[in-house]
């Protein structure tokens, strides 16, 4: 539990009610009317549809040759429009620095993956004449631009003699996102069910960090009832949080125990990105060492392309870096914002959703409304209270507000733009953050009670981004 200190059946009974109130302190305070809690699934209904297998379009007569050559690397498909004689063969180059293929889709027929600077040739005597679609098939890279088209022409220099449509005047049933998931803010999870633990232990009393990271893939759920492929650091989202302080020296050894090209990118490292930043395949490991010669909240995430599509399917973590003069507190958290853009149950999530900035779900480490299901009970009235916050986007900003309480201490970007030593008495309502950016805030309550936090871009509160402190004593089903 989240700091638990009563029953899972109790958080559970409070869970929708806590929904109804949240809903209703920002109808107060930016609509007229009706609940802000809705479901979510007006973003749109899922990716495109695969394109048809079979062989499309009318070929006007050319003089097909018989070999082609293209080439493929990130992003892209060069040239994205080929013709061969049928019966031909086409030859693929890998120019690029991570593993492709080149398939045609919905027939057996194309490359295996291919290495970086490796060529294979495949034969398209199975291939009726006609137009198909030529695609990459690692998680993403379609999406990413890796499509091109392939017309094969008859030995009469016409094709496709099937009478199927134009393909540009095919319409995607379902919309720009078919097949992809939809969040239901009201839902409830499974009983028992524990938020990641937002507590956070003090900077490890050492200078060197000798730590090992790994990059995966699982399933994982990111709501009720919602999974999706996560690609993830050590199987957990967002990865773990790691701690020091300025002038420490940390030693990662990365591995990769993916099935695809994955790397890491420190922020708070000054490194050759082409070294230690490098994708690393499967099966292979780097040591990545750097001083943190600075403070701060800083992000962690995979930089391999699509770097949006890692990002975005949960590939990112915080680092912090203590400034040098950090007081004592009673307690201490660490939330990290960040987008869901769903796709189809159990696959990672639409990159066209990505592209497009059309999140389904903010959440706060890792899963929508996370601490509404299960609320952090443990702080009691006037105790002290350092929220981190890091921002890991990939797209959305954030503007961390509790309601019911006031910052009187501000961090940000590696600076205080809030003191009370230094500009008593004065406070602040919220911490804003762009992607990647971070700090820490610290307040405490005045009186028991249920308090909200969230971000003050209300249209993600009913998309996930909401918590709750329950402070002091407090009755089963209390509302703000």
């Amino acid at each position: 539990m989240a700091g638990a200190t009563e029953t899972a059946t109790a958080a559970e009974n409070r869970t929708v009610g806590m929904v109804a109130v949240l809903a209703g302190v920002a109808v107060a305070l930016v609509l007229s009317a009706g609940a802000l809690i809705v479901a979510s699934g007006a973003i749109g209904g899922g990716e495109p549809s695969a394109a048809p297998a079979a062989p499309t379009g009318s070929v006007a007569p050319v003089d097909a040759p018989g070999e082609i050559s293209v080439e493929i690397d990130e992003m892209d498909v060069r040239p994205g429009d080929l013709t061969v004689a049928a019966g031909g063969s086409v030859e693929v180059v890998n120019v690029g620095a991570i593993p492709h293929d080149l398939v045609v889709e919905g027939a057996d027929v194309g490359t295996p993956m291919m290495d970086p600077g490796e060529v294979y040739t495949f034969d398209i005597a199975d291939l009726e004449p006609g137009t198909y679609t030529v695609i990459c098939t690692v998680p993403g890279h379609r999406d990413a631009g890796m499509e091109g088209t392939l017309t094969v022409v008859g030995a009469d220099g016409g094709a496709d003699a099937h009478g199927h449509e134009d393909p540009s005047e095919l319409v995607t049933a379902g919309g720009a996102y078919e097949g992809t998931l939809s969040f239901d803010p009201n839902a409830a999870p499974p009983e028992g069910f524990e938020a990641r633990d937002p507590r956070l232990p003090p900077a490890p009393d050492q200078e060197v960090h000798e730590l090992q990271i790994r990059a995966t893939q699982i399933e994982g759920e990111v709501a009720p009832g919602v999974t999706q492929e996560l690609w993830t650091f050590d199987d957990l989202v967002p990865g773990p949080t790691l701690r020091g302080q300025v002038g420490d020296i940390f030693r990662i050894t990365f591995s990769n125990d993916g099935d695809m090209g994955h790397s890491i990118d420190f922020h708070a490292s000054k490194v050759d990105p082409g070294t230690e930043m490098r994708t690393i395949q499967p099966g292979e490991s780097l040591v990545y060492e750097f001083e943190a010669k600075h403070a701060g909240v800083w992000m962690y995430h995979c930089g391999s392309d699509p770097v949006l599509h890692h990002t975005g399917n949960g590939q990112y973590g915080a680092l912090i870096v203590d400034p040098p003069d950090l007081g004592e507190v009673d307690h201490e958290y660490v939330f990290v914002q960040s987008e869901f853009y769903l796709g189809p149950e159990g696959e990672p999530g639409s990159l066209a959703k990505m592209q497009d900035e059309a999140w389904d779900i903010v959440a706060f480490n890792g899963y929508a409304n996370a601490y509404v299901h299960d609320p952090i009970t443990e702080v009691q009235p006037d105790e002290r209270v350092r929220v981190w916050l890091l921002n890991a986007g990939p797209s959305e900003n954030s503007a961390f507000h509790v309601i019911g309480s006031i910052f009187d201490t501000v961090y940000k970007e590696g600076a205080y733009r809030l003191h009370p030593d230094r500009d008593a008495p004065g406070g602040a309502q919220a911490l804003d953050l762009q992607p990647s950016q971070g700090g820490f805030v610290e307040f405490t309550f005045d009186t028991d009670g249920s308090y909200p936090f969230v971000t003050h871009k209300f249209a993600n509160v009913p998309k996930g981004a909401v918590g709750m402190f329950l402070v002091g004593d407090v009755d089963d089903g209390a509302s703000h």
